[in-house]
C-alpha cells in the first residue's frame, strides 16, 4: 500500500487535505515505527518466499541471520534459535531455498525482514548441487581415502547398530544375523530422519567408540549405521558433515547401510564398507555358521585322508628299504661265534693261571720258616720300646731348658722395661700421635699431650710460660733438675 506524498493520519488512516497538514498529530519515532510495523504485519502476515541465500551469520546466541536475494532485491531474514535447531540442513551461501514466515520490521535499523519458520531447498537440483559441493570439500580433506579404511573383523563377538529401534531395519538385521551366525547386538537408538537425525547418529558412533574394553557394557567389534530407503530429503541427515566426520574418526570398523542399493549418502564414502541394504550389512558382518561347519568338516576329512596317504607312503618306503637290508641274525652270527671262542679260551686261561699261582705259592711256603720271623718281631718290639723311652727323656730335658731360658729373659725384660720406671713415680709424655716426646724442643707451646703413669693416663697441654728453654736446659732460678710442663 502506497500513499505517495499525500499526508494521512496514522491513527485513523484517513487522507488529510494538504491545507490541513498542520492539524496532524505529532508522533514520536517509536510511535511511527510501531505503526509501520502493525501495518506491514497486517498486510503481509504470513508469506512464502523463494530466493538465493546471500550473507549468512550465526552468532553465539544461536540465532541465524541471512539475506535472501534475487537479481533485483535483497530481503533480510532471521531464524530464531529454537527454529534453527530443528532445521534439517543449515543454509549456506549460494543455495536456492524456499522459506515461509512472517514479515515484520526491525525499528532499530529502520528495515523490514522476514522471520523464517520453515526452510527447504528449492528443488532436488539445489540439494544435489549442495551435496556435490560438500562431497568435494570432505574428499579434499582426505575423509574418503581408501588407505584409511579398516578391514572388517571375520567374526565379531559384539556388533553395535546405530538405527531406529522401532523400524523394520533393526528387525531385518537381527533376523539375518540369527539365520547366519547369532551374535551379541547392541542398539543405539536414534532418529533416522528429521532435524536431530545427524546429531544423534554422530553421537551414537562416538558413544560406541567411547566404550572401554572390558567395561560393564561390551565394546563392539563392528558398527552398522542403517536406515531404510527414502527421498533425498529424508536421507539428508546422513549427508551432514557431523555424521561423515564421526564415521571417518571411528576406531571401530563401520558398515554404512543407508537407503536402498541406488541411494548413496556421504557416510557411504567415509565408512569402511558400504552395504546396499541393511540386510546386506548383516550378511557382510558375519559368515554363515552352517557353511563354516561344512567347510571345517571338509577340511578335517581332507586332513585325515592326507595323513593316511602320507603314512601309507612312508610304510611302503620303509618296507622297500627293509628288503635291501641283511637279516639281524646274519649280522650277529659271526660276532656270536667269535664271542663263544673267546669265552672258551678265557676259561682255559683262568684255569692255567690259577694252577701256576698255586704252584708258585707252594714253592715259596716250603722255603719259609715261621720261627725266625717270630724272634725277629720280638726283637723289633724291644728296640722300639727302648727308643721311645730315650725320646721321652730327651724331650723333657729340652722343655726344661727352654723354660729356664724363658724365665730369665722375662726377668731381664721386666728389669729394663720403662713400666718399672713408671712404678717408681715417673711419667712418660706422649704427643698427639701417641709417640713419646723425648725433648723439650719437641714440646711446642699449646700442644696437647698425654701423661702416662703406672696406673693410667692424664691429658695435659704445654704452657706458653713454661720455665724451660727449647734447648731442654732449665732457666736460672729453677728449683729442680727436671723442667715442669704445667
Amino acid at each position: 500500500m502506497s500513499t505517495g506524498s499525500v499526508p494521512f493520519d496514522p491513527e485513523t488512516g484517513e487522507i488529510v487535505e494538504e491545507g490541513d497538514a498542520s492539524n496532524l498529530a505529532e508522533l514520536t519515532v517509536s510511535e511511527l515505527s510501531q505503526s509501520i510495523k502493525r501495518s506491514l504485519e497486517d498486510t503481509f502476515g504470513y508469506v512464502r518466499v523463494r530466493g538465493e541465500v546471500g550473507r549468512v551469520s550465526r552468532p553465539g546466541s544461536g540465532h541465524v541471520y541471512l539475506d535472501l536475494k534475487d537479481d533485483k532485491a535483497v530481503l533480510a531474514a532471521v531464524i530464531w534459535r529454537g527454529v534453527a535447531g530443528r532445521l534439517r540442513f543449515f543454509p549456506e551461501q549460494g543455495m536456492e531455498v524456499v522459506v515461509s514466515g512472517r514479515i515484520t520490521t526491525f525499528p532499530g535499523q529502520s528495515k523490514y525482514q522476514i522471520v523464517i519458520e520453515t526452510l527447504e531447498p528449492a528443488g532436488e537440483g539445489a540439494l544435489m548441487a549442495l551435496l556435490e559441493e560438500r562431497k568435494k570439500k570432505l574428499a579434499a580433506e582426505g575423509l574418503f581415502d581408501e588407505a584409511k579404511k579398516k578391514p572388517l573383523p571375520f567374526l565379531p563377538a559384539v556388533i553395535g547398530v546405530v538405527t531406529s529401534p522401532t523400524g523394520a531395519v533393526i528387525r531385518d538385521i537381527l533376523h539375518r544375523l540369527a539365520d547366519r551366525f547369532p551374535r551379541h547386538v547392541l542398539v543405539w537408538p536414534v532418529r533416522v530422519q528429521g532435524e536431530s537425525c545427524a546429531a544423534e547418529v554422530a553421537a551414537g558412533i562416538a558413544g560406541f567408540n567411547a566404550l572401554e574394553e572390558g567395561g560393564p557394557i561390551p565394546r563392539p567389534d563392528l558398527l552398522i549405521v542403517a536406515r531404510g530407503g527414502g527421498s533425498l530429503e529424508d536421507l539428508w541427515g546422513f549427508n551432514e558433515e557431523i555424521v561423515v566426520r564421526a564415521a571417518a574418526a571411528s576406531d571401530i570398523p563401520l558398515i554404512s547401510a543407508v537407503g536402498h542399493e541406488t541411494d548413496w549418502t556421504l557416510i557411504d564414502y567415509a565408512a569402511d564398507w558400504r552395504a546396499p541394504t541393511p540386510t546386506a550389512a548383516a550378511e557382510r558382518a558375519v559368515p554363515v555358521r552352517s557353511e563354516l561347519a561344512a567347510q571345517l568338516s571338509d577340511l578335517a576329512a581332507r586332513n585325515a585322508r592326507g595323513l593316511s596317504r602320507a603314512m601309507s607312503e612312508r610304510h611302503n618306503r620303509l618296507t622297500a628299504a627293509a628288503r635291501g637290508l641283511p637279516r639281524p641274525d646274519d649280522i650277529l652270527a659271526l660276532a656270536r661265534q667269535r664271542l663263544d671262542g673267546a669265552a672258551g679260551r678265557l676259561m682255559q686261561g683262568l684255569k692255567v693261571s690259577v694252577e701256576t699261582r698255586r704252584t708258585r705259592l707252594a714253592d715259596v711256603r716250603g722255603r719259609l720258616s715261621i720261627r725266625p720271623i717270630q724272634k725277629q718281631i720280638v726283637q723289633y718290639r724291644l728296640d722300639l720300646a727302648r727308643d721311645g723311652q730315650n725320646t721321652r727323656r730327651a724331650i723333657a730335658r729340652f722343655l726344661t731348658d727352654r723354660d729356664s731360658r724363658l724365665g730369665a729373659a722375662a726377668s731381664l725384660l721386666r728389669s729394663i722395661s720403662y713400666q718399672s720406671v713408671l712404678a717408681r713415680g715417673y711419667a712418660v709424655v706422649r704427643g698427639p700421635d701417641d709417640r713419646p716426646v723425648t725433648s723439650a724442643a719437641a714440646a711446642l707451646p699449646g700442644m696437647a699431650v698425654a701423661l702416662e703413669f703406672a696406673d693410667g693416663r692424664a691429658a695435659a697441654h704445654v704452657d706458653d710460660d713454661a720455665p724451660v728453654k727449647r734447648s731442654g736446659k732449665p732457666q736460672k732460678g729453677g728449683g729442680s733438675d727436671q723442667g715442669s710442663l704445667f
